[in-house]
């Protein structure tokens, strides 16, 4: 995930992540960024599909604007991933490089013991 936004994911600033798909996936993910494993938050719910017009009477919950939100919905419809319980790691973890661009990734060998191991994505 790109910075800024996955700082402001993992310190809660960042609520809702838009993206042009609705996930399953439920629970606990890590947070990647510069191939490294800065923290984790939880996937509650998808909601959906807005456009980007509607999205943006929620600017305050995804932190995106019309400038972005525009091009990247490319006249299709777009879904908000709701977050919860971020966490910010006190230091992050590297995560080995992988081939092509991955949406969710095996971290498990990674994840610090005294995290939960229910739902473990990233």
């Amino acid at each position: 995930m790109r910075q800024p936004y996955a700082s402001w994911i993992v310190e809660g600033k960042k609520t809702w992540e838009i993206r042009k798909h609705p996930t399953r996936i439920r629970g606990p993910i890590g947070i990647v960024t510069g191939g490294r494993l800065i923290g984790q938050v939880e996937v509650v719910d998808a909601l959906g599909p807005f456009t980007p017009e509607e999205l943006l009477a929620h600017r305050e919950k995804h932190l995106a604007d019309r400038a972005f939100l525009l091009p990247y919905a490319q006249g299709k419809p777009l879904w908000a991933w709701v977050l919860a319980h971020p966490e910010r790691y006190p230091e992050p973890i590297p995560v080995p490089p992988r081939r092509g661009r991955m949406m969710w990734v095996d971290l498990s060998g990674l994840w610090p013991d005294d995290l939960p191991a229910k739902g473990r994505k990233g």
